[in-house]
Order: C-alpha cells, then structure tokens, then sequence
C-alpha cells in the first residue's frame, strides 16, 4: 500500500508563446507557493498577503513584497494579476510566487493564469 503524500502538490506544462512554461502549486498548511517558471529555476520569490485592514472581508485588498530577486513595479503587477484569484479562492491565505518568465504579454499572463487555475491544489 503506497504512503499518501503529506504535501498536495500538481504541476503543468505548455507552450505559452513558443515557450516551454512550467507552473506547480503546492499547498501548505499556512501558504500556497505557486512556481511559474520558463527557465527551469525559482527566480524572483514574491509574497502575497491579503490585507486585514480592508473594510470589504469578502475583496480584500493584497500586498505585494519581494522576498528574492529583483524588485521592480511590474513584478508586483504580475503577480498581482497572477495569483490574486489563488489566495480568493483559498479563503484568502496568503500567497508565495515563484516567478522566472523569458516573455510577458497580456495573452501570455491569461495562459498561465489558466495553467495556475488547472493546478488548483488549494
């Protein structure tokens, strides 16, 4: 009888703009790390918090901090527009992203959007 595994984890990949494109979303007890990555590595790490403060509980507003890597406004844009419906549809628990993208357009962020929802561990 094979042991279940204590860390529920799936992972996708698909060509998003002639690109190789690898997304895994695994679930924690405290966090959902979601790696999107076009180069095979982890990249740029962001968190992704929901805020406390915000007077509508049910759309709350997110923060955004980089924790490794480079730290630039787009970063925070895509992550954002990638994850934000994640830590929603997890009863709004916060959010690691792992981030190594060649190529970013819009019809590319709505492909890996799409590829992050067909992983959906949470």
């Amino acid at each position: 009888m094979a042991a279940e595994s204590i860390i529920n984890s799936r992972q996708k990949e698909a060509l998003i703009n002639g690109i190789s494109t690898q997304v895994v979303c695994t679930v924690f007890s405290n966090h959902i790390l979601v790696v999107l990555t076009q180069y095979g590595k982890i990249g740029t790490i962001i968190s992704l918090l929901p805020d406390a403060t915000s007077s509508d509980i049910s759309k709350p507003m997110f923060t955004t901090k980089v924790l490794l890597g480079k730290d630039e406004a787009l970063t925070h844009v895509y992550a954002k527009n990638l994850v934000t419906f994640v830590s929603q549809a997890s009863g709004n628990r916060p959010v690691l992203l792992a981030l190594a993208l060649k190529e970013i357009n819009i019809e590319g962020i709505k492909a890996m959007k799409e590829m992050i929802k067909s992983c959906q561990v949470w």
